[in-house]
């Protein structure tokens, strides 16, 4: 572990501590390495849109309006290589909270969660990205096949997945 110090003027230094005291952080250090970590990821997300990544798309709408939730689905299974999961819940009478795991290039990523928000009556819409290096499933089961003849190939770790069950786990290393 590298060290290195840094110098802040009292009100910034209260500040930060009452941020990480909201935040429950053990440590300034690991404030700091939090912060670190998601301001490199935000740059890299604007600098290279080619990268891989997963997300969760989430947003509120109005059941009432017409037609969208067919268009809404319309668009998930227009692109369901990027769709992994959906959960929809219902909040009152008139709105319904979904949310969106997907997975793939950034920038188709970015373009879909834009088309959803996009739709007359969907309200609130947000995308959080995090940028990975994701195994497709068919490499974790062919991953999976050279461990069980005593080779293995590109697996990251050693637990066990059955071979049957391979499509439903999302496989990813953290890029740095």
């Amino acid at each position: 572990m590298e060290r290195f110090t840094i110098s802040l003027d009292e009100k910034l230094a209260h500040e930060f501590d009452r941020w990480i005291a909201e935040r429950n952080y053990a440590t300034r250090s690991e404030a700091v390495r939090d912060l670190l970590r998601a301001e490199l990821q935000n740059a890299r997300l604007k600098k290279d849109a080619s990268l891989s990544c997963v997300a969760c798309l989430s947003y509120v709408f109005n059941h009432h309006e017409r037609d969208l939730a067919e268009r809404l689905n319309s668009l998930q299974h227009d692109r369901h290589d990027l769709t992994v999961s959906t959960m929809h819940a219902h909040l009152d009478h008139d709105h319904c909270l979904e949310t969106v795991i997907l997975r793939g290039n950034t920038n188709a990523v970015r373009e879909f969660a834009d088309a959803v928000i996009a739709e007359r009556g969907v309200h609130h819409g947000k995308l959080n990205l995090i940028a990975v290096d994701v195994h497709e499933p068919h490499q974790v089961a062919a991953s999976g096949a050279a461990r069980k003849r005593g080779h293995a190939g590109n697996y990251d770790h050693d637990h066990p997945h059955p071979e049957h069950a391979a499509h439903a786990h999302l496989h990813f290393k953290p890029s740095h």
